[in-house]
């Protein structure tokens, strides 16, 4: 069974370079770049149709990274072409990609790299009308390195949304994380605050993208200035922070809420990174001596990563009704029916995991469980991938899930992570299905009282994303919502209003998909190594 040991993250990110379709093998005992059986380069006279093995190309980069990684070792790369490169990359999605007959045979020649990669992907659409690949984009590989081990990202601390991404822009404050800047006590952020100009530039209306999506989405050491108001004043002020290295903390507001019917447990769950598992097996710990009624986890905000700590997360949910019994069973391309193509192992059903994986804790400890049959998810259409696997596993095995929130956002495929020359590319590869044989939500899943054909129908209650109030706070219109159904069975009446005010978060959460898209799009990850 695939499991993670974050020490020997990097390494696997290296030597999975030269895997071939069938597993293959590191390129450690050969020279940089070269696969043990290349004795000669490899042939680039561009051939529609025909495609070379990826591993030919391996790490011939058109500027060879120098020195070491973070384990010492002299990095593979040797010197090659921007040609080389889109050589890789053709290859490499014409083998792994799911839709790999979908992509048009594009000349490596006609392309820098970063624009061939965008073309390396289909550009068919859903029943719905939504792109069939949304989840396409690479990424440099430090920056992967960094955000898969420890969520580190440059930033604020501080997770905007983007209520209306065009004029008249709402530009508000998620949430943060703790110890950042956004929450020193000259800055002191919160939830709700709105963002009125950023560096002297109108939030609201001005056509200033640039000077905006910089300011939102900065690179390390910049410092922006800001003009803010908290959604309970009237009067503004100003704030100046500078991006740090900032390490996330993927669950946070672990509190017990009293209630007629029994102790409900509430927490918000951020991030499917490697600090998460000590976290959750914290959480699930203190939760389990509290003897709840019932669980109400926060996933909104939350994009996906491992699928193992998904994995992990939803036996620590229900327990022993989960053992044996299949979490994920991964479809790859029709060129790949019995084997995995990265791994090379034998193509089996994932069962729940019952021990940990050593992500953050030692590996193959019992983890701890609640042995609940119904669970309450909050979602919004940042409740992606990873976090929608645990959504249909649970349905999987008949446990009773209540989405209180809005439409999940629809990826029900991963991928493997892939160094080359440096930039790590994420492509679609597989799909997963529960232990039922479902895994077709690519439109997302959806509270069953929503007004709309969009997603696949589940118990619960459209309700607005609510910045008045703070995370985990009773009063919160998606908490509120949760607990009262709990109590009546009955969803918040819909109005006009409501309606209205879920449509932006089905929008962008940026103004500009473009430029910053790339480095966000970690956060819609189902990943796994």
């Amino acid at each position: 069974m695939m499991r993670v040991i974050t020490s020997k993250l990097f390494l696997f990110l290296i030597a999975i370079l030269c895997l071939t379709g069938c597993g293959g093998g590191s390129s450690s005992s050969s020279p940089a770049g070269r696969s043990p059986n290349q004795q000669e380069p490899p042939k680039t006279d561009f051939e529609l149709g025909t495609f070379q093995p990826f591993n030919q190309f391996a790490q011939l980069c058109q500027s060879p990274r120098e020195g070491t990684d973070l384990k010492g070792n002299p990095f593979p790369d040797s010197q090659g072409s921007s040609s080389d490169e889109n050589n890789w990359l053709r290859s490499w999605s014409n083998e792994l990609y799911l839709w790999y007959d979908e992509i048009a045979d594009v000349d490596p020649e006609s392309l820098p790299t970063p624009e061939y990669f965008e073309e390396m992907k289909t550009f068919e659409r859903t029943e719905s009308g939504n792109p069939k690949d949304k989840f396409h984009f690479s990424i440099p590989t430090d920056e992967w390195i960094a955000l898969s081990q420890g969520g580190v990202l440059a930033g604020y601390g501080a997770e905007f949304k983007i209520i209306n991404g065009s004029p008249p822009r709402r530009v508000v404050v998620a949430y943060t994380e703790p110890n950042s800047p956004a929450t020193s006590d000259t800055v002191n952020l919160i939830r709700g605050a709105e963002i009125l100009e950023i560096d002297g530039v109108d939030v609201i209306n001005s056509n200033d993208i640039d000077t905006l999506n910089d300011g939102l989405f900065p690179n390390l050491g910049e410092t922006h200035s800001f003009l803010i108001r908290n959604n309970s004043e009237s009067s503004s002020r100003s704030i100046t922070m500078t991006a740090e290295e900032i390490a996330s903390t993927p669950v946070q507001n672990l509190s017990f809420l009293e209630t007629e019917s029994g102790l409900v447990g509430y927490f918000t769950f951020n991030n499917h990174i490697a600090p998460a598992e000590e976290l959750l097996v914290k959480a699930i710990e203190e939760i389990r001596e509290q003897n709840i009624a019932d669980l109400v986890i926060d996933l909104r905000y939350n994009g996906g990563g491992f699928l193992a700590i998904a994995n992990e997360l939803a036996y620590m949910i229900t327990g022993d009704n989960a053992v044996g019994q299949i979490f994920e069973e991964l479809e790859f391309n029709d060129k790949h029916t019995e084997f995995n193509p990265v791994t090379g192992e034998r193509l089996l059903p994932k069962e729940f995991l019952t021990v940990t994986q050593g992500f953050s804790v030692p590996e193959g400890n019992p983890l701890p469980t609640l042995g609940l049959q119904r669970v309450f998810i909050i979602s919004g259409a940042g409740t992606c991938s990873a976090s929608e696997s645990i959504i249909n596993g649970l349905r999987g095995i008949d446990v009773e899930v209540i989405l209180i929130g809005n439409t999940t956002c629809g990826k029900p495929f991963g991928f493997y992570a892939f160094d080359n020359c440096g930039t790590t590319y994420f492509s679609i590869q597989f799909k997963g299905k529960n232990n039922k044989g479902f895994g077709d939500y690519s439109d997302g899943f959806s509270p069953n009282n929503l007004s709309s054909e969009l997603g696949v129908p589940i118990e619960g209650c459209l309700v607005p994303d609510d910045f008045d109030h703070g995370l985990g706070n009773p009063n919160e219109a998606r908490l509120k919502a949760t607990l009262d159904y709990r109590e009546t069975n009955t969803c918040p009446e819909q109005t006009d209003q409501t309606s209205s005010a879920i449509l932006p978060e089905l929008l962008t959460n940026r103004p500009d998909e473009t430029s910053r898209k790339k480095r966000l799009a970690w956060k819609q990850n189902r990943i796994i190594q």
